[in-house]
């Protein structure tokens, strides 16, 4: 009988256990969090002695790098931005985020505005980062609701609970060299090379699995449950704490065959003004959109453009600077109803053109 425990075999097991042992020395603030999914609180942020915060990438959220102090300045308006890669933007100077920023400080208010939205991220792990954003002091909250990702959350919940426990079966996949192989073969290699029969039949697909979820009644009912449940959560819990929060409903544009492109909020417009009251105020995309050529801003059915996310700051800028009292604005100079903030120009075709990016703080 050969010897199973062979000098190769050492080397191999050597080499992989130096391998993991460098990962989590040198790479650990990458890892940090990774086996959550993004159910981490403290994932992707570090809060350092000196009372400097900063954002990066690690346990599943992509954060855009940014800093600020965890005691919010003194007269700092401070406004967070959360929610999934709609508002998280096509880059980060290009993100309403950002340009709201701009907008703001334009109008000699001293406005900080990070972008705390995450690619993937439904209701349930925009609420974990809200909680968490509530620590940093907030003037302001603008939470992007859209009822999408649902699918993705369940799925990172899942795989968190996998890892709360050290059954046997899970030994292997705790090995982070070993797990993210393993994820990213499963969903983006393999399945892709299976004959769709077997993978019908195996049903272990998240792409397949993704792709029927968003078709199937049933689910699109449930998710729609779950945003107005986790939305009624967030706005209690911001409420109770006196912060603003503003709510602005996704839309997408639908293209139905015989018939020009069009905007449909998908129920979520009506969920979002039904929770609007003291200290909650609602800007809707398809309002802001309709009569502005509207499918035209989007890269595709829900993503916006950078043109885009310049009309939505736009926006966005006018409603605090009208209700400048119930967003906790000191008296500030407000620029005329209807026009817009100062340091914009119009282009030829009557289009908002961008403000000139300068290197400041986000």
């Amino acid at each position: 009988m050969k010897r199973l425990i062979t000098p190769t075999f050492l080397m191999v097991l050597a080499l992989l256990a130096f391998s993991e042992i460098s990962a989590r020395i040198f790479f650990a603030k990458d890892i940090d969090g990774r086996f959550a999914y993004g159910y981490d609180p403290q994932a992707g942020f570090a809060e350092h002695r000196d009372g400097t915060v900063k954002l990066f990438r690690a346990g599943g959220r992509r954060f855009h790098p940014q800093s600020f102090q965890s005691h919010r300045p003194p007269g700092s308006y401070r406004i967070f931005v959360l929610g999934d890669s709609v508002p998280r933007g096509p880059s980060f100077k290009e993100a309403y985020s950002w340009v709201l920023g701009e907008d703001l400080r334009r109008q000699g208010i001293q406005a900080e505005s990070f972008n705390m939205a995450l690619a993937g991220y439904g209701a349930r792990r925009c609420q974990v980062v809200l909680k968490k954003v509530l620590e940093f002091e907030p003037s302001l909250i603008i939470l992007h609701v859209d009822d999408s990702n649902k699918w993705e959350d369940e799925r990172e919940w899942r795989r968190s609970q996998e890892f709360q426990g050290w059954h046997p079966r899970h030994w292997l996949m705790k090995v982070f060299i070993f797990r993210r192989p393993y994820e990213a073969n499963l969903e983006k290699v393999f399945w892709s090379l299976v004959p769709e029969q077997v993978r019908l039949k195996g049903a272990v697909s998240d792409a397949d699995a993704q792709v029927a979820a968003s078709k199937d009644p049933e689910e699109i009912a449930a998710r729609m449950r779950l945003a107005q449940e986790t939305m009624v959560e967030n706005v209690a819990l911001v409420r109770r704490l006196r912060i603003p929060l503003l709510l602005i409903s996704q839309c997408r544009v639908e293209r139905d065959e015989g018939r020009p492109p069009y905007l449909s909020d998908h129920g979520l417009d009506a969920m979002c003004a039904a929770l609007t009251g003291p200290g909650v105020y609602h800007l809707s995309m398809s309002e802001v959109f309709k009569g502005e050529e509207g499918p035209s801003y989007f890269a595709d059915s829900g993503h916006l453009q950078s043109q885009g996310h310049r009309l939505l700051a736009r926006a966005i800028c006018r409603k605090i600077l009208r209700e400048q009292a119930e967003f906790g604005l000191a008296a500030v100079k407000v620029v005329v109803a209807g026009e817009p903030p100062a340091g914009r120009m119009a282009t030829s075709r009557g289009k908002i053109a961008a403000p000139p990016v300068t290197e400041s703080r986000p």
